[in-house]
């Protein structure tokens, strides 16, 4: 059987349910969203029957971060409720169940489902806790051999893992073909569960959480010391502990914990941090006092306006239970670990220290290895699984065993034992039989992993095709390399270069094997992808060299170096052969430049992109005024009796306010994308599309464009948008120097000393660009600028 999904219904518009929805918008997917009719709603009155769903609907589309890649794609969302619009389920291809937490509810729901569904239509539960097994009790045969879990983490569109969840009833096929349509369509990472309570993702959370809340609290920690302690430091997000249960909600995180109790008396660990006696209380208290978290504005902490108005977030006190002001807690081991490079080896750093934070480090690490080895096999039968979950749902640097492996696995069971947390017995088994890693390794890859049952590594397989550049280093595939990129051959007549400076920042070793790239594909390959496997494609040019050499007068050395990235974009525009650019993560300044000018971008949905040049007190000059001009300014002005300040306004705003697109579909609205440009949902298949984007091009006889003139306005537009600078100004919205910077541009845009109107070639452009620039860098304050960025990573408005 042969399955697709060409019609979705989501039914329960709550926070997780409403999401599902606007997810499957991200994925070009038509989907209904149902709700139940309020009691009090009148027959025949159908905005008042809608009303719940309308309302979780408005919620989901105000939310922040924002649950829709674009405000465009709600259109791919109906609204409706589970009386008068039911039919809906009887034509969708999938029908996904996020309703309340209760088995009869359910139950009931999949009884009316079961009787309207069509033919081989595929039907989930989003349930997170209720075994998935009893929901679809009672059913017809043909809904069970198509009915499994799905477990989406919220928000959907950013936590990567979907678990799923089969019965013993479940279709092989269908197993397949969610798994495939989950990664290939949603962009998700898949973990295939087994039907045990809380799944994968949420039994480690909630194992660990309970523990780390029961360890807090009796060792007298702060919430301001935990959460400088365990964020980014070890390896997770910023949200760190505290501010993760007041986003998940303290009232969700009591519930889930209360519900996993009583379904998993075997586990004794578990059994142990769940039913300890102070975290309950003070969770208990929080909620008796409506204290639920971001939803409610006041949790572990409440934000609090100072007196001139700016933002401050108190903390609460564990003892007092009162909110106080945030503190900076300072402790020697975490000054000796912050600036440790590898998650590793700053680890290690915290582990061998002997202080209030290290003591901290040690037991939510040693603890968290001792539970998710104690839930294997019973949750899975390798490491792999419980690992991806942990990384994906709830974005850790790394799991559990993939850090415990570079910790080093036989000297960490020793410390483990002697601080009170063992480790399961296969672990000891493993390395008695001489097996030192959880993962078998090749080089710095993966490529086994260690299976329980079988007693053995077993292969980690990648889809085949694949583009994972990690196996291509120190390989015959590779070209050429230097500090600051490397050219591989990625088979089928493909070449692609890699930047890999910190944050991706262009300098002249990428320029360099850029240079050399194009060259080869020239004489040797069918085209080329520049792009790479790191968090962001590129932060934009190197500060701080570009800073240094002003201060230094090396003017002669910042224009070759500006002329070196105009020219080699420019030639990268005209190319004989396609060049397809693959964003993801950051694309700013420098780093977008690089993008508009490729044949083709396939660029990952997560990517936030724009010229941000202003806010380091420059204009871009690497060709991005130009191409904005282009893309914006000369389609309206190549129709009959345009106007032409609507169009130019737009572009300057859009440079001069340093706009970054918060998703690849909004830099399409942007015009840093254009309607050819790809996007693609799941980041590990980027530079795999990316190839095939290559090839396709090639296959279709690819030719560049032809060279085209820009419309300049001339001296009238410049004066307008001189004022338009000033209007800011003069409202504060703005300085003085960001107005300066801003004439600059203008007189960029407007054409330079023209009197008129005119159509002018984009080497004039460029040149303009590069002279605003490098007279920027020459003055005082786009110097202060670049350096408060290179020092604390945030614009200085001067």
């Amino acid at each position: 059987m042969t399955y697709h999904i060409h019609k979705a219904v989501v039914i329960g518009a709550g926070t997780m349910g409403a999401a599902i929805a606007a997810h499957l918008a991200n994925a070009g997917v038509p989907v209904t969203l149902l709700d139940i009719v309020p009691k009090d709603a009148p027959e025949g009155d159908k905005a008042a029957r809608d009303k719940i769903v309308n309302a979780g609907w408005e919620a989901c589309l105000k939310a922040k971060p924002a649950n829709l890649m674009s405000p465009e794609l709600k259109t791919f969302v109906t609204l409706g409720n589970l009386e008068d619009d039911f039919g809906a389920v009887a034509e969708a291809d999938w029908i996904c169940e996020a309703i309340v937490e209760n088995l009869k509810i359910k139950q009931d729901l999949m009884a009316r489902i079961d009787e309207v569904r069509k033919p081989n239509a595929i039907v989930s539960t989003n349930t997170s806790g209720i075994p998935v097994t009893s929901i679809a009790e009672g059913r017809s045969k043909e809904f069970k051999k198509h009915f499994l879990g799905t477990h989406f983490f919220n928000p959907p569109r950013y936590l990567k893992l979907l678990e799923i969840i089969p019965t013993k009833d479940t279709s092989k096929e269908v197993v397949e073909f969610i798994s495939y349509f989950g990664e290939h369509r949603l962009g998700k990472g898949i973990v295939l569960c087994k039907d045990t309570p809380n799944f994968i993702g949420n039994r480690v959370a909630f194992g660990t959480g309970a523990f780390a809340l029961d360890f807090i609290l009796k060792n007298g920690y702060t919430v301001d010391e935990v959460d400088s302690i365990t964020g980014p430091l070890i390896g997770r997000p910023k949200t760190a502990t505290f501010r993760l249960i007041d986003l998940v909600g303290i009232d969700v995180w009591d519930h889930v914990g209360r519900n996993l109790a009583p379904l998993i008396p075997h586990d004794k660990l578990g059994q142990q941090y769940l039913k300890a006696e102070a975290p309950n209380k003070l969770i208990s208290t929080l909620i008796e006092r409506k204290w639920l978290g971001n939803k409610t504005k006041i949790g572990f902490y409440k934000e609090v306006r100072k007196e001139d108005g700016s933002k401050e977030f108190w903390s609460l006190d564990l003892n007092t239970l009162e909110h106080v002001p945030p503190t900076k807690p300072r402790f020697d081991s975490v000054k000796a670990a912050k600036d440790v490079e590898g998650l590793g080896d700053r680890l290690k750093v915290l582990l061998e220290a002997d202080d209030k934070a290290a003591n901290l480090v040690k037991a939510l690490t040693y603890q968290g290895f001792q539970y998710a080895s104690s839930i294997i096999p019973e949750v899975a039968d390798t490491m792999k699984p419980i690992d991806d979950a942990v990384r994906w749902g709830f974005m850790h640097e790394a799991g559990p065993f993939e850090t415990w492996d570079m910790l080093g696995v036989r000297e960490t069971v020793k410390k483990m034992k002697a601080a009170g947390y063992p480790a399961a017995k296969w672990v000891d088994e493993m390395l008695k039989n001489g097996f030192e890693t959880f993962y078998q390794y090749k080089g710095a890859n993966k490529v086994g992993v260690y299976d329980v049952a079988k007693k053995k590594y077993v292969k980690i397989k990648h889809p085949e095709g694949m583009v994972v550049l990690s196996d291509l280093k120190g390989t015959k595939k590779v070209i050429s390399e230097n500090a600051g990129a490397t050219l591989y051959d990625i088979g089928d007549g493909v070449a692609l270069v890699e930047f890999h400076t910190k944050m991706n920042a262009l300098d002249d070793d990428i320029f360099n094997i850029t240079i050399e790239a194009l060259d080869r594909v020239e004489r040797d390959f069918e085209g080329l992808v520049i792009g790479n496997e790191a968090e962001n494609f590129s932060a934009g040019a190197n500060l701080f060299m570009v800073v240094v050499a002003a201060q230094q007068g090396m003017w002669d050395t910042l224009d070759a170096a500006v002329r070196k990235l105009q020219n080699l974009n420019m030639r990268m525009r005209y190319f004989p052969k396609p060049v397809v650019v693959a964003p993801a993560g950051l694309a700013l300044g420098g780093g977008c430049e690089v993008t508009m000018h490729a044949s083709r971008v396939v660029a990952a949905a997560e990517t936030y992109i724009g010229l941000v040049e202003l806010g380091a007190g420059v204009i871009p000059a690497g060709g991005g005024t130009k191409e904005m001009m282009r893309r914006i300014i000369n389609p309206a002005m190549k129709t009959e009796n345009a106007e032409p300040f609507p169009f130019i306004q737009r572009a300057f705003l859009q440079i001069g306010q340093a706009k970054v697109a918060t998703s690849a579909y909004e830099a399409r609205d942007m015009a840093i994308l254009g309607p050819a440009d790809r996007i693609v949902l799941n980041r590990d298949h980027l530079l795999t599309e990316a190839k095939k984007e290559v090839l396709h091009m090639a296959a279709s006889g690819y030719r560049p464009p032809a060279p085209e003139l820009i419309y300049a306005p001339g001296r009238d537009m410049y004066g307008a948008m001189k004022i338009g600078a000033w209007s800011f100004k003069e409202g504060k919205y703005i300085t003085e120097y960001d107005a300066h910077i801003a004439t600059k541009l203008a007189y960029v845009m407007a054409g330079g000393e023209l009197s008129k109107p005119q159509w002018v070639s984009e080497q004039y452009i460029l040149d303009l660009e590069r002279e605003a620039f490098l007279s920027l860098c020459g003055e005082e304050k786009t110097q202060a600028r670049m350096w408060a960025l290179l020092q604390t990573g945030k614009p200085l408005r001067n």
